[in-house]
């Protein structure tokens, strides 16, 4: 029967509403050799695909018809020299042989000849010049219009091969979902099981976790601050596996830790070639947190020309990845951390007023554990059960004037300090008992640092000050002269008695390398 247009173009319609429904490879492959065997009858249908990188075949699915000894469906092998399917994909040309006895040298056709197929067809799948494979149809006898036959296969190889394409696509697309399913889900179950070892007992820890509970189930933006090693990261996981997003991610941004030129790649996300670099597009922090939490760690130190681009996406939910033009909606709740003095930096303009006030909704202070002594001797508990089980030996024991001292420790840094400090014991420790003897000896390189900075950090002037009377400590209080203290520092007298004066050093301390009756009688007196 001939192929008029009008037959062509039918077939073809038909051939595809069949495919369209498809989504396994099988179900795909099925429907078309149920369709096309409608139309011409042949011997054998198969599908082959190319991998470029390794050079070999695989089946898209399985052959239908006579199935010749070679390639199989549940692996891949490479590209046989002299094989049919080499000859389609290296000329990206149709190969059409009448007779296969002429082509005895071809090392697939033998296993062909053996099953009693005669002739064979084969069509390139090429799809935006990349080919995917080869179309094959094998029969016993040669069909009698050939040449009309090879022109509709040929015209229904482009069809096979947007579908081809699309079903690889759709398994590629499934396995990085699944993949991507697999690790939300230990990341998920890993965060659980950090947050189930939050441990606290003193009384304004009641109160600041009965705030955390009210807060959890909300959609309000919270602020958390505190010192460094307090447990603000904690409590916003905590805040986080309380709320209605939990099932989806916590992606926690760490402010301090941004490089300025690529902030925006990070948080927002690139393009493919938007910068150099750029090798692949890559989805931004708050893209990934959409549907869960953004948790903003060590806020106050987001450079400045950042704010602003940061409070934009906060109040409209919209941004745009660098280098794209097309916004992109997200939905995900906001807790922010800081240790800093934000009201101070937004006297400063180091911070902007206006963003301190979309992210401080509801302000959770954690008091530094000093202020909260009760808690200890719960934490070591815990902590050294903890390290127990991890580093599998005996738990340590503590005396009752042990953990009297380590109460009374300022703890600069906090619970994290803490807890290494029992990490340290459980290494060396681990199954003895621990005295007081030993705290003290554990402490003390510590304490010195303590008592110089008071809990925190000096300010410059406050370091100068304490610069300038270590340097005249070591004089004895001589300023100047050959063995004073502005010689020792390298400055001139006059610039040491000047920051002297502006420090408030007390001039009764002061002495020079002159005697008394020299320095009266010189003018110096008391400068």
């Amino acid at each position: 029967m001939p192929w008029s247009s009008s037959r062509k173009y039918l077939s073809l319609l038909r051939i595809n509403n069949a495919i369209l429904s498809q989504y396994t490879r099988e179900e795909l492959f099925r429907a078309l050799a149920i369709e096309i065997k409608k139309l011409f009858p042949y011997d054998r249908c198969s599908i082959h695909l190319y991998d470029r990188k390794s050079n070999s075949l695989s089946y898209f699915a399985t052959a239908e018809g006579i199935k010749p000894d070679g390639i199989t469906c549940e692996s891949s092998r490479p590209l046989p020299k002299g094989s049919v399917a080499r000859m389609v994909i290296e000329s990206r040309k149709p190969v059409i042989i009448r007779d296969l006895s002429r082509f005895d040298q071809l090392t697939t056709v033998e296993s062909m000849w053996k099953e009693g197929l005669r002739s064979t067809l084969a069509f390139p799948l090429i799809i935006r010049d990349k080919i995917l494979g080869s179309l094959h149809f094998s029969f016993k006898e040669c069909p009698q219009n050939l040449d009309e036959l090879c022109e509709f296969i040929e015209a229904l190889s482009v069809q096979i091969t947007i579908a081809i394409d699309n079903m690889l696509s759709y398994d590629k697309l499934r396995v990085i979902n699944e993949k991507l399913e697999k690790e939300k889900r230990y990341v998920l179950e890993r965060l659980d099981r950090l947050n189930l070892k939050f441990y606290y007992n003193s009384g304004v820890m009641v109160d600041l976790m009965r705030d955390v509970d009210l807060v959890a189930d909300t959609d309000t933006s919270v602020l958390i601050s505190g010192e460094t090693g307090t447990g603000k990261d904690h409590i916003a996981r905590y805040i986080h596996n309380l709320s209605w997003r939990k099932d989806h991610l916590f992606v926690k941004v760490n402010c301090a830790a941004l490089v300025p030129t690529l902030i925006e790649s990070e948080l927002f996300g690139h393009a493919k070639g938007s910068f150099t670099g750029a090798s692949n597009r890559r989805i931004g922090r708050f893209e990934m947190a959409d549907g869960g939490t953004a948790f903003l760690d060590e806020i106050g130190d987001l450079p400045v020309q950042s704010q602003a681009k940061l409070l934009q996406v906060l109040e409209d939910k919209t941004f745009e990845r660098v280098g794209e033009s097309t916004p992109i909606s997200v939905n995900f709740r906001v807790i922010a951390a800081t240790n800093q003095d934000l009201p101070r930096k937004i006297r400063d303009r180091t911070f902007r007023r206006d963003l301190y006030y979309r992210v401080n909704t509801v302000h959770l202070n954690i008091p530094p554990l000093r202020d909260r002594m009760g808690d200890i001797p719960l934490l070591v508990r815990c902590f050294t059960t903890n390290f127990s089980e991890r580093l599998q030996k005996p738990e340590t024991r503590y005396s009752s004037a042990a953990i009297e001292a380590l109460c009374q420790y300022p703890w600069p840094g906090n619970v994290r300090e803490l807890e290494n400090l029992v990490e340290r014991i459980m290494i060396n420790r681990a199954g003895h008992l621990i005295t007081e003897g030993d705290i003290q000896r554990l402490l003390q390189p510590l304490e010195p640092a303590e008592k110089e900075y008071g809990g925190g950090f000096l300010t410059k002037d406050e370091m100068e000050k304490k610069h300038i009377e270590d340097a005249l400590t070591k004089c004895g209080w001589i300023v100047g002269g050959k063995h004073g203290a502005a010689s020792l520092l390298g400055i001139p007298r006059s610039t040491l008695q000047y920051r002297m004066k502006k420090l408030g050093i007390e001039a009764k301390q002061i002495r020079t390398s002159r005697s008394p009756a020299t320095r009266e009688s010189m003018g110096y007196g008391l400068r």
